[in-house]
């Protein structure tokens, strides 16, 4: 029978070996978190490597990402579709095994790590979804959700700001399934931590509201085993189990020290760490008595079907209420959504009058909501101003998480972060809000959902200059076309209330990538279509008003500035010219069209083009042309009143109206 000791050593020396055939990686910490993560997995994971998005799972989560080695190992071993061969080709071009785990490659990776913080981050989220899903679902004597969230995490990963957001929120919330495990180990890459990293960590992490195990020897299996089972009865609090370990654990030479952190051991280095931990084994080499003990597909196929078997009272006690928790984790939408979606969008087209589009999304949610009990809103503390809640909102607390609203306080990158590990963990759609120009401090999180292809949905109120008297600090200028140009996210700014519900639909029915949904604090007129309009509003550019004849002039515009150059192109109409207005809500989807439609909005032979948006000018340069002309932002805002602003840096009609003309000749 094997040791717990020659199994975990069945991780350093694949962690060493696939380092060093790609020349390239990080073995320290696979090497020094061994011990305990073959505790965790071989003890008290719950999972089936046979089936992979088995719904009640536990989670597992390496949110030191570049330890990747370790979790490869790790599925590899327990019987993941992860084969010997897979980790040969660790860091190679199109390999299951990337430098760091990304979500959609490996089986079994639940999440994208590697950006430190992250991680444990995204665990939040998934044991808040874990949460909420059981007090939404869970009846008594059915425990139909019932599972942990395990996050493995280093010092960098508590050094970075995200990570005080997070847990400090998990602890307000009394996710008690989230077990965290720090790899204290002392070292980070520039050298020992203790010249800049001295914080108390269990006190922190107690003043959050978490249980703390403190001091745990992370090389004991029987502690780490003991502190495991002391965090799963704490139910009420999530759990830090502070391990003590040494980084690099088995290399004679370079164990303890930033030597091991970042770069191959070297064949040397390894011969000796084999002679060190008792390993007489080759290269990729691992003894079937070691395969046979690691192996995890018996025991979580029964593990499947002991929850199956509960499921299934579970379905005939409640039938109604197990069909919707299916159709909720197989992300499928009600089946009377379309119906209602159609409705409400041409209701609105009959009757929408002047109103800011945050308002406007917020009757959206009135809307939606009561068709869609997956929705799980929240904002970052500005749910007033994001007009983020509706009728149905209910706050969750940790006392009662059968609500659908989230408060995340003033953290805008854990708020981003923690609705990724949401919508990984199924069952929600979630949505979360803050002004745009604070998206910046989650610009990384909003990247990650684009990077995984998770249709987290992100509200973006307060979109330009329009905000007015708080000033540049609060004014976006540059950042929608940061979001236009992030691979993979689709980004509406629409301009009137029927172009927000129509951006609402787009967000919720999508399923391979985020949206990013951006609405105005002033007030918007409505616009007049007819239905075949209305049925373009979708291809995210269309024609919105078109000239008698052939156009000789076409407008772009988006948002607050459609309304402006609706104004000047009847003006300019006045004056004998035959002018083409196309709204442009969302670039990327009317990107994607066919060029027949794309030539039919924007025909190749209108030169004349002028785009219009208070927001960064360079990035319409695509549309216009080189020798096109753009009314856009050079330059950061001012604090002034809303319609000073406008004026001052040439948002109207008449300065729209004298660059038709100038450009006209």
């Amino acid at each position: 029978m094997s040791s717990r000791k020659e199994l975990a050593n069945a991780i350093r020396a694949l962690s060493m070996d696939a380092v060093q055939q790609a020349n390239s990686g990080h073995p320290g910490a696979p090497m020094g978190m061994a011990d305990i993560a073959e505790v965790l997995w071989r003890d008290f994971l719950k999972h089936n490597p046979s089936n992979p998005n088995w719904a009640d799972r536990d989670r597992f989560i390496l949110s030191n990402g570049h330890g990747s080695m370790l979790i490869y190992s790790l599925l590899h071993l327990s019987g993941y579709d992860l084969s010997i061969d897979d980790l040969k080709q660790f860091r190679q071009l199109h390999s299951k095994t990337p430098g760091h785990p990304e979500f959609g490659y490996a089986p079994g990776v639940e999440t994208t790590t590697g950006p430190l913080g992250q991680g444990i981050t995204n665990g939040v989220g998934m044991a808040l979804a874990e949460k909420v899903l059981g007090a939404q679902f869970n009846r008594p004597g059915h425990d139909i959700v019932d599972h942990h969230t395990y996050v493995f995490m280093g010092d960098g990963c508590l050094m970075e700001g995200i990570s005080h957001e997070a847990c400090s929120l998990a602890g307000t919330l009394g996710l008690g399934k989230l077990i965290a495990f720090w790899d204290d180990n002392g070292i980070s890459i520039d050298g020992h931590v203790e010249g800049w990293f001295s914080d108390d960590t269990p006190k922190r992490f107690e003043s959050y509201g978490w249980h703390v195990i403190p001091a745990v020897d992370g090389h004991d299996a029987a502690a780490v085993k003991a502190a495991i089972e002391a965090a799963k009865a704490e139910t009420n609090k999530p759990t830090l189990i502070c391990t003590k370990t040494i980084i690099g654990f088995g290399s004679p030479n370079k164990s303890g020290s930033h030597d091991c952190h970042g770069a191959p051991l070297g064949e040397a280095e390894i011969a000796a760490a084999r002679e060190f931990l008792g390993w007489n084994h080759g290269p990729f080499e691992i003894p079937a008595n070691v395969y046979e003990a690691w192996d995890a597909k018996a025991a979580g196929a029964e593990h499947e079907a002991a929850w199956d078997q509960k499921f299934a009272a579970y379905q005939a006690e409640f039938p109604e209420l197990a069909a919707e928790l299916l159709r909720r984790l197989a992300g499928e939408l009600p089946a009377n959504w379309t119906e209602h979606a159609d409705n409400y969008v041409a209701e609105l087209q009959a009757t929408a009058n002047k109103v800011a589009t945050r308002k406007a999304s917020q009757d959206c949610l009135n809307a939606f909501g009561p068709v869609l009990p997956e929705l799980l809103g929240g904002s970052a503390d500005l749910t007033p101003s994001n007009l983020t809640n509706w009728s149905g909102s209910q706050s969750i607390s940790a006392e009662d998480a059968s609500g659908n609203y989230v408060h995340y306080g003033v953290r805008e990158f854990g708020m981003s972060a923690i609705m990724n590990g949401i919508t990984l963990h199924g069952g929600f759609k979630p949505y979360g809000a803050t002004f745009l120009m604070f998206m910046e401090y989650a610009r990384n999180a909003v990247r990650m959902a684009a990077l995984m292809k998770q249709p987290t949905i992100f509200v973006y109120t307060h979109d330009s200059i329009g905000l007015g008297e708080d000033g540049p600090t609060h004014q976006p200028v540059e950042q929608v076309a940061s979001l236009r140009m992030t691979p993979n996210m689709s980004t509406w700014r629409p301009c009137d209330a029927v172009e927000s519900a129509v951006a609402w639909r787009h967000a919720v029915e999508r399923k391979d990538g985020p949206s990013s949904l951006i609405f105005s604090r002033q007030g918007l007129a409505p616009m007049v279509r007819d239905d075949a309009t209305l049925a373009n509003v979708a291809k995210g550019g269309y024609v919105l008003k078109d000239s008698a004849g052939k156009p000789e002039l076409i407008l772009i515009a988006t948002g607050s500035e459609v309304e402006l150059v609706m104004a000047a192109a009847e003006q300019l109409e006045a004056k004998g010219k035959a002018v083409r207005v196309v709204s442009m809500p969302a670039t990327d989807v009317f990107d994607a069209q066919d060029a027949a439609y794309r030539e039919s909005v924007l025909p190749s032979d209108v030169t004349k083009r002028i785009a219009v948006e208070a927001l960064i000018a360079d990035f319409w340069y695509k549309y216009v042309g080189l020798n096109g002309r753009i009314i856009g932002m050079t330059t950061f805002g001012e604090s002034a009143p809303a319609e000073e602003l406008f004026k001052m840096f040439g948002f109207t009609v008449d300065n729209v109206v004298a660059t038709a003309e100038e450009l006209l000749g």
